[in-house]
């Protein structure tokens, strides 16, 4: 448990959440964003449905520094969680010419690691039980296309630095491109999931190599018709979801002993909700099972969000709009959600997006508070 009295249980890509909050707190100051407001008079217009209410139009409070790099460069976000204080916690982010950077909540750069050519980041807080050493770890997984190795790093929770941490080369024997990790509730253990752009699928099993060092064997492989790339898995229910570009989202067990059968939740098309490519993807879940699936809608700049329990029904779409001197975000490559409450600028939790294009400079990531998003 934290000092908070809450379990000691950071995000990744899937959000382990507590119920979100429905009151948004005040506003506070952030030194590289200007607050905007009453969110529900002008930075939110929402629509019922099914499930409650998603927004079609949120801005953002905070937008991060820019990546080192010109071109398309920024890729994709996971969220860490800090568990003895939320308000410290950070986004490790790809630069996909040099390597990883992690961000303070309020947007500031506080490392840059120049590790290769980083595509995706994942994550899975030292509550999730990894050992190194015997000792539990923040593990950051990236996929490294320079060298077409999957990259293992260690997020140190006092500094909120990144330090490699790969023992022998994880190489599979695809081309790297997407990647997202997996802790079974069944067995504790931990997996890497990676992709390549002719939509092979491998999963690898990670462990401790016995000298502090994370290495990796391979367990399954499966593959679909075209390039997927962005993916998340559901650690609680056992799902794998994997974003095929020009096709949909594609359901999978996330067990090694699944097989290679899985089924289309959600099929794009030139009218939405998904409009391709299909690119990143989040999970929001709440403890009772219920919870989001978010995707980019990289053809239309929206995200279209599923519900995360049963046959994964289409709630709504937003998209993030200019606001609060802060732009918008358009043809977004990767997304995260922490679904969790983080302090008084995000009480409920974020959702954060890759921007594309960054008002003339180089790509950033923006910061939503999660109460803009989704219902409560």
């Amino acid at each position: 448990m934290s000092r908070s009295g809450r379990p000691d249980r950071p995000w990744g890509s899937i959000a382990r959440s507590l119920p979100a909050s429905t009151a948004l707190a005040a506003c506070a100051v952030l030194s590289l964003a200007a607050c905007s407001g009453d969110s529900d008079a002008s930075d939110k217009k929402s629509t019922s449905s099914a499930s409650g209410v998603v927004s079609e139009e949120v801005s953002a409070t905070v937008e991060t520094e820019p990546v080192p790099h010109s071109g398309d460069a920024a890729d994709d976000p996971a969220v860490w969680v800090d568990p003895a204080d939320p308000s410290l916690s950070a986004i490790v982010a790809t630069d996909k010419d040099g390597g990883l950077l992690v961000y303070d909540l309020a947007g500031r750069q506080l490392q840059y690691l120049q590790a290769g050519d980083m595509n995706n980041v994942d994550l899975r807080p030292a509550a999730d039980g990894f050992t190194l050493g015997g000792r539990p770890v923040v593990l950051v997984v990236a996929g490294n296309r320079k060298s077409n190795t999957i990259g293992v790093f260690e997020l140190d929770p006092a500094t909120r630095q990144l330090r490699d941490v790969a023992g022998d080369a994880i190489e599979p024997d695809i081309e790297v491109y997407g990647s997202c990790l997996y802790r079974s509730a069944e067995t504790g253990k931990v997996y890497v999931f990676v992709n390549s752009k002719t939509g092979e699928v491998q999963q690898w099993e990670l462990t401790d190599g016995g000298s502090g060092r994370v290495v990796g064997e391979q367990v399954r492989s499966f593959a679909v018709k075209s390039q997927p790339e962005g993916c998340v898995a559901d650690d609680e229910l056992g799902h794998f979801y994997l974003g095929e570009e020009t096709r949909g989202i594609w359901k999978f067990g996330a067990e090694p002993d699944a097989g290679d059968t899985g089924s289309l939740i959600a099929e794009a098309s030139d009218s939405g909700p998904l409009v391709a490519d299909v690119e990143g993807l989040a999970i929001a879940a709440r403890p009772d099972g219920t919870g989001y699936l978010i995707a980019s809608s990289q053809g239309d700049s929206s995200y279209a969000v599923y519900q995360r329990e049963g046959e994964n029904d289409y709630v709504g779409s937003f998209r993030i709009r200019d606001g609060g001197g802060i732009d918008g975000t358009s043809d977004t490559d990767g997304i995260d959600v922490a679904a969790t409450p983080l302090g008084s600028s995000f009480p409920s939790g974020v959702f954060v997006a890759q921007d594309g294009e960054n008002d003339g400079l180089t790509q950033n990531y923006k910061l939503v508070p999660l109460d803009r998003i989704l219902p409560g």
